[in-house]
C-alpha cells in the first residue's frame, strides 16, 4: 500500500479507503515510539465506533496506548495476525499490520485527517 494514499489522525492511526471501507492501522512513527510491542486488543466484528472513540489498545514494554477510530463505522474485519503476533506491527505497519476494517457511516470524517506531508510535520513537532 502506498503511504501517499493514506490519511492520518493526530493520534497516529492511518486510514486507507476503498469505496466505503476504511482499513485502519497505526503509523510507523507510533510503532517506533512504542517499541517492543507485546499485546494488541482489537474489537469484535460488528462493533460500531464514532470518530475519536477508543476501539482497542496496543501494549508495549513501555506503555499501554489506546487506539482511536479516525472514522465512524462498523468493524467488518479484524486482523487476527496482529493479535496473534504483535511483532507484525513493527515489521510492516502499513501492509501486514493493519488492525481493523470499518464500513464507514460518515466518510466526511476523512476531510479532517492529515495527508502524509502534514502528518510528517505533526510527528516532527512531537519529537521536540
Amino acid at each position: 500500500m502506498d503511504s501517499a494514499d493514506l490519511k492520518f489522525a493526530k493520534s497516529h492511526e492511518w486510514v486507507h479507503v476503498e469505496g466505503d471501507v476504511a482499513t485502519v492501522g497505526i503509523s510507523d512513527f507510533a510503532v517506533k515510539q512504542l517499541t517492543d510491542l507485546v499485546y494488541v486488543d482489537l474489537p469484535a466484528v460488528g462493533t460500531s465506533f464514532d470518530v475519536g472513540e477508543t476501539f482497542g489498545e496496543v501494549e508495549s514494554v513501555k506503555a499501554v496506548s489506546d487506539l482511536y477510530a479516525p472514522v465512524a463505522g462498523e468493524v467488518i474485519e479484524v486482523n487476527e495476525a496482529v493479535t496473534d503476533d504483535p511483532a507484525v506491527l513493527s515489521e510492516d505497519p502499513y501492509e501486514l499490520g493493519w488492525l481493523v476494517k470499518l464500513k464507514m457511516t460518515d466518510p466526511s470524517a476523512l476531510d479532517h485527517l492529515l495527508d502524509p506531508a502534514a502528518y510528517d510535520d505533526h510527528c516532527a513537532s512531537e519529537e521536540h
